[in-house]
């Protein structure tokens, strides 16, 4: 977007653009989200930020008024494979709070030096001052969703000392953290919510209308029991709970979706029990990964409604979710184990396996295990694995090679580089790199074209706009970039004609 482009969208006060950049006006000092509902700024006195950080460098405030910390995360990070995206996703899973910039850089392939220089010039701010505007956000949803003590509020955020946590929100929000927390309106737990344990953090998750709740059946009908849960409730709620292994410790949380309630700020809701506060953000952004929070539905949708094979599609589900992974390596072992065959035969094999996973006192019915980590697969997954025998052998050989550290991966890489570390495993194909692409990167031009429920789904499609479609290219090129999402369309075609 060009300046005029995003200055029409601030006099609109357009909400779809919260979060994917910020606007800082140099008569009042302040920067804003672009829906404040403040008088537009005259277009001399406006400049236009990628990040919050980098307007906090710049010497601007957050503004009181509209809170631009408290939006959706710009779905840039996930289209970007470049460097400055990739670096924003591993910032987000708290890289630098556990490795430091020195370990961010590693992670890249760059010099601490270099990485500075790419990311100031490109974002306009450096990883230092990236990593401390995620951690004032984590501390604003802490400080205005919970009442935690700020001592365990500034550890949470990852800062290293109260002095430090004070400093920070004092200079990027102009107020101590008693003012912050009396400015927003309180988080009400929810009555007769019995997924929700008395002791659990409760907090909003925000995102871009519209949302497609059909992500719940999507993780629903792949939920190991045991490890995860997830159902729909009398009254219409939906929920997805599992346990989860983090940096610091193990965590169990439940998210929550109420479509009766008022805005989007409080229709979906994450409750959680973490071992290790610092595993706080990590848990958020995972979680906020999970669903896909962070997209466009509307650009999205825009897209994929000018083909005439997705258009129905589109106007019948609006705002679908591109589900991603909390953890990279079980999602590789997922693909493999479900390549091939249905869903519902790759769930029970996962099950089979989870039998290798470490017990998890949660207290919490159904949900008493985690998903066994990579040398516990490598240890016992031979004995508790069904089917044919070279499929077992590539998932013991993918397992061995994460356990040992040979295989490598995560958020951080981009596609051309996780396709150079998966494809020499056996048993790994362009499925299956295209598949965690999908999931781990969030990567949002995928199609997977081979699928046979993609197959299913093109089958499935109204004659109509089959016979409309019939001279575009079968790969969906037009609708590029968002083909992934025209994979989760004819997936769901699939599921509903079965």
């Amino acid at each position: 977007m060009d300046f005029w482009q995003r200055y029409r969208a601030i006099d609109a006060r357009d909400p779809r653009f919260d979060g994917q950049f910020f606007t800082a006006v140099r008569s009042t000092g302040i920067y804003c989200r672009p829906s404040c509902p403040a008088r537009t700024p005259k277009a001399e006195n406006v400049t236009f930020y990628e990040t919050s950080a980098a307007a906090h460098e710049a010497g601007y405030r957050a503004c009181k008024r509209c809170l631009p910390e408290a939006v959706p995360g710009t779905p840039a990070w996930n289209i970007r494979s470049d460097v400055a995206g990739r670096a924003m996703r591993l910032i987000n899973d708290g890289v630098i709070s556990r490795e430091g910039v020195d370990g961010l850089a590693h992670r890249l392939g760059y010099s601490a030096r270099q990485l500075n220089r790419i990311l100031s010039h490109e974002l306009g701010a450096g990883p230092l001052s990236l990593a401390r505007a995620s951690r004032a956000q984590t501390a604003r949803t802490l400080l205005v969703s919970t009442d935690m003590l700020f001592a365990d509020v500034a550890f949470a955020a990852g800062f290293n000392s109260v002095r430090q946590f004070n400093d920070t929100i004092g200079e990027v929000f102009a107020m101590t953290p008693t003012a912050l927390r009396a400015s927003a309106p309180r988080l009400v737990p929810r009555h007769g919510d019995e997924t929700v344990p008395p002791a659990t953090l409760t907090l909003n998750l925000p995102y871009r209308e519209p949302f497609d709740p059909g992500i719940f059946d999507f993780l629903a009908v792949r939920a190991v029991p045991g490890i995860e849960a997830a159902g729909v409730g009398p009254d219409g709620r939906r929920h997805y709970a599992r346990t989860l292994r983090l940096p610091r410790g193990e965590t169990t949380f439940t998210v929550s979706y109420d479509p009766e309630a008022a805005g989007s700020r409080s229709r979906l809701q994450l409750a959680a029990t973490v071992a290790d506060l610092h595993d706080l953000p990590v848990l958020l952004s995972r979680v906020r990964r999970l669903f896909d929070l962070d997209a466009d539905p509307v650009a999205i949708d825009e897209a994929l409604a000018g083909d005439p094979r997705l258009e129905p599609g589109v106007r019948a589900v609006p705002g679908i979710r591109l589900p991603g992974a909390v953890d990279p390596q079980e999602l590789l072992i997922r693909a493999m184990i479900g390549q091939q065959i249905t869903v519902a035969a790759a769930r029970t094999a996962l099950t089979q396996l989870s039998a290798a996973g470490t017990p998890a006192d949660t207290g919490r019915p159904g949900l008493d295990r985690l998903f066994p980590t990579a040398a516990e697969i490598a240890e016992n997954g031979r004995e508790l694995l069904r089917g044919p025998q070279r499929r077992i052998e590539s998932v013991i050989s993918a397992a061995s090679a994460m356990a040992d550290g040979s295989l490598d991966f995560g958020y951080g890489d981009d596609e051309p580089v996780l396709a150079r570390k998966l494809l020499p495993l056996p048993g790994v194909g362009p499925w299956t790199v295209g598949y965690v692409s999908m999931r781990v990167l969030g990567a949002p031009d995928v199609f997977l074209g081979n699928d046979a429920a993609v197959r299913n789904g093109l089958k499935v499609l109204p004659p109509g706009s089959r016979a409309a479609g019939s001279e575009l290219s079968p790969d969906f090129r037009e609708v590029s970039p968002w083909r992934s999402y025209a994979v989760m369309h004819l997936w769901r075609a699939a599921a509903t004609k079965r």
